[in-house]
């Protein structure tokens, strides 16, 4: 698979649409992912993949046969989302009119405040540690490939992941989650 993607990567290059939609085919679940999981949001998630397919499309040539696509293309879409998240930052919130009818499961209700916590914590870490705890935990990338997609050394990811688990226990810790 991995030796044919330079030669899909030419056809599409060559104006083969078929091509492009193989290409799309190929990634778009994993990019849809990323976006997913960056965002938290359906809607946006879709429309911040099929942003990265154009940037993708446009810049294909700008893509190093000599290096792993994947990274490429993942730190495409992790720049589309953070686009976006710098965008919802600077527009009010909105209002919600619907209140959905919460499952009485204690077990769930945990569940819940824990993920409710978790998200809250990450959101007051730096921005970096943030980006490559979630690409390591959530995304289960590798470090190198963390590496390669935000353009840092690798002794850097390492250290931001670090600092992300250690910083985000001492807040769970201080917020009563977590006990010592």
């Amino acid at each position: 698979m991995a030796e044919e993607l330079p030669l899909l990567v030419n056809r599409c290059l060559a104006g083969d649409q078929p091509s492009f939609g193989e290409l799309i085919h190929r990634f778009s679940g994993q990019v849809y992912g990323l976006c997913y999981r960056m965002l938290g949001q359906r809607e946006d998630a879709e429309d911040a993949t099929q942003e990265t397919f154009v940037r993708v499309v446009r810049n294909l040539h700008r893509w190093d046969p000599e290096r792993a696509f994947e990274p490429w293309l993942l730190t495409i879409a992790g720049n589309r989302c953070r686009s976006r998240l710098a965008k919802r930052m600077r527009r009010p919130g909105t209002l919600t009119l619907d209140y959905p009818i919460e499952d009485q499961s204690v077990e769930i209700r945990r569940a819940k405040l824990l993920a409710e916590e978790m998200e809250y914590v990450l959101r007051s870490i730096r921005k970096e540690y943030r980006d490559a705890f979630m690409l390591f935990h959530r995304n289960e990338m590798c470090y190198n490939e963390i590496s390669e997609t935000l353009g840092v050394p690798l002794g850097t990811v390492k250290t931001w992941v670090h600092r992300a688990r250690r910083e985000l226990v001492v807040k769970l810790r201080k917020r009563g989650v977590l006990s010592e």
